[in-house]
C-alpha cells in the first residue's frame, strides 16, 4: 500500500506564490507518474500538471506559464511551486502518483488534500 502526504496549502493573497509538497511512502518499486488535480467548490476534479519518470511534463492551460511541477525521485516527493496565483486557484488540490509495488502489483493513489486559498 501506498500513501501520500500533502503539505503546503494555505492563504495566500493575489499574486502571491506557493509550494505544495507531496511525499509518498510504503511498498514502492516504481512511481511512473505524479500530478496535481484541483477540486473547486461546485466543480469536478481537474489535472493541474503532470510529471512522468522521464520529467516530462503537461500543465493545464489555465496554470501554463504561473505553475511548476518538479519531482525528487530519490526522496519519491513531487513538487508544486505556484506563483502569480488568482482567485479562481481556490481548491482543494490532491497529489496522484500510479506505478508498481515491491511486489509487482501496479498503484494508483491519492493524498487526502491540501486547501488553497487565494484572496482578491
Amino acid at each position: 500500500q501506498v500513501q501520500l502526504v500533502e503539505s503546503g496549502g494555505g492563504l495566500v493573497q493575489a499574486g502571491g506564490s506557493l509550494r505544495l509538497s507531496c511525499a509518498a511512502s510504503g511498498s514502492i518499486f516504481v512511481i511512473n507518474n505524479m500530478g496535481w488535480y484541483r477540486q473547486a467548490p461546485g466543480k469536478q476534479r481537474e489535472l493541474v500538471a503532470a510529471i512522468a519518470s522521464g520529467d516530462s511534463t503537461n500543465y493545464a492551460d489555465s496554470v501554463k506559464g504561473r505553475f511548476t511541477i518538479s519531482r525528487d525521485n530519490a526522496k519519491n516527493t513531487v513538487y508544486l511551486q505556484m506563483n502569480s496565483l488568482k482567485p479562481e486557484d481556490t481548491a482543494v488540490y490532491y497529489c496522484n502518483a500510479v506505478g508498481l509495488s515491491n511486489i509487482g502489483k501496479s498503484f494508483n493513489s491519492w493524498g487526502q488534500g491540501t486547501q488553497v486559498t487565494v484572496s482578491s
